[in-house]
């Protein structure tokens, strides 16, 4: 099996693997000829499916094995293939390949810098000698001549990983459920993560028995005229925030085998009637309460996408569909969350 790649888009791969870091330290990684996807299953909490396109990240891409699509399966540790993108930020070319060292598999990125010097004759009472120094640094004084160059610094990083035999993933499915109550645009995930973390700690604070002092539950709820609310309450708190006029994406009934019929039985056109007029009736909302310290792990994917569509199936799950690089491409390359709900 071969996989080698130039990184076209190191400060973006690197978010990815960040925020899926929070999440677990281990992902399952499958390389195909097509695309890059990462699995987080964590033993408790949210899971992350996520498929990279591979013109998304990815520049001079060979993937090659004897598997169906040319797949390869990896478990990665995702803490180190992060911080060794993070070292590679400023780099002028950087690589990734699937290698073997003392018969260990390893990812290894090849990450290539550059930096200009001067070169100066330095005339003082012993004579003359050159000297070079980085251009970022105070002049030094002198006279003679000056010369600039670059200077091209090779840095190899490697990251053990362990190749997988396809049937050890060939029970691993993306969680099949119905069709969403309600479907809407987040709002800012920074600004929510602020007040998501905000409540919890309000609720830790105020906590009257050691068994409330775990992990809080938030409310969700959003209905199909554009709002949304978080709240959390306590016995000894009751607090919210709303957002009003964010959009609720229209369903596209090409995607539907029942077409225009499908879209109006489709169960967020039901609650968008329910809603009434103006949005008001409480029956056209959906409602999920979620984990509060699993909720505010899953919004670090803030830092790598702004166009997050949350997908509430009413007491059952949400569902937030995040998007990474350019709207306009054929195939986007997608974050996908599965947040379960608590009962009341």
């Amino acid at each position: 099996m071969r996989f080698k790649s130039r990184i076209k888009a190191v400060s973006v791969f690197e978010k990815v693997c960040a925020s899926l870091s929070s999440l677990n330290p281990i992902a399952w990684c499958r390389l195909t000829e097509d695309d890059v996807q990462f699995t987080v299953i964590p033993d408790k909490g949210s899971q992350c499916w996520s498929k990279l396109q591979k013109d998304t990240i990815f520049d001079k891409y060979l993937c090659q094995s004897a598997s169906e699509k040319n797949t390869i399966n990896l478990e990665l540790p995702l803490q180190a293939l992060s911080r060794a993108l993070k070292s590679a930020h400023n780099a002028t070319d950087v690589w990734i390949k699937l290698t073997k060292k003392d018969n260990v598999p390893m990812l290894s990125l090849t990450i290539q810098s550059s930096t200009v010097v001067t070169a100066e004759r330095i005339t003082d009472e012993f004579g003359e000698f050159d000297l070079d120094i980085d251009l970022n640094d105070p002049a030094f004084g002198g006279g003679g001549y000056e010369q600039h160059r670059e200077r091209q610094t090779v840095v190899t990083q490697d990251i053990p990983v362990k190749v997988l035999h396809p049937q050890d993933v060939g029970g691993l499915h993306e969680p099949r459920l119905r069709e969403p109550d309600v479907h809407i645009y987040m709002p800012n995930l920074a600004q929510l993560k602020s007040i998501s973390e905000r409540f919890t700690k309000l609720a830790m604070s105020t906590a009257v028995s050691n068994s409330s002092k775990n992990s809080p539950r938030l409310a969700m709820s959003a209905n199909m005229h554009g709002a949304l609310k978080l709240a959390i309450k306590t016995d000894a708190l009751n607090i919210s925030s709303h957002w009003t006029n964010l959009l609720n994406p229209e369903l596209d009934t090409t995607q539907f085998e029942g077409g225009e019929q499908a879209v109006r039985d489709h169960p967020s056109t039901r609650m968008k009637e329910l809603g009434g007029p103006d949005g008001q009736n409480e029956a056209g909302w959906a409602r999920v309460r979620i984990d509060a310290k699993d909720w505010s792990r899953v919004l670090s994917v803030g830092r790598v996408s702004s166009r997050v569509v949350g997908c509430i199936l009413d007491e059952t799950a949400l569902v937030m569909y995040c998007w990474v690089g350019d709207p306009d491409d054929e195939e986007e390359s997608c974050l996908t969350y599965y947040i379960s709900s608590f009962s009341a």
